[in-house]
């Protein structure tokens, strides 16, 4: 993984709010346990756009995938670029 990318997915996963939500996150897209922003808004009690928000900066650093079913759009984690980031930063030691 080349160091920009690497670097808008740690600054992606720096923030509190972020982190929370992915922790919410199932990962993979079954029905079960997948969140849309008004549940996700929810259950972190902060408003729909501040999810809409987090959501976007998570979703264009790769770190979950979304789709539309029906009116809503149903996120999860994107298991593959999160484990990439946990491989990326194992081989700075090294």
């Amino acid at each position: 993984m080349n160091r920009t990318l690497l670097s808008k997915r740690l600054k992606a996963l720096a923030d509190p709010t972020r982190l929370e939500i992915l922790s919410l996150l199932p990962d993979n897209d079954r029905c079960e346990g997948v969140y849309n922003v008004s549940e996700l808004a929810d259950e972190t009690r902060i408003t729909q756009p501040s999810v809409s928000y987090h959501m976007n900066i998570l979703k264009s650093a790769k770190l979950v995938k979304s789709r539309k079913m029906c009116r809503d759009v149903y996120y999860w984690i994107d298991r593959k670029e999160l484990d990439a980031v946990r491989r990326a930063l194992s081989g700075i030691s090294k």
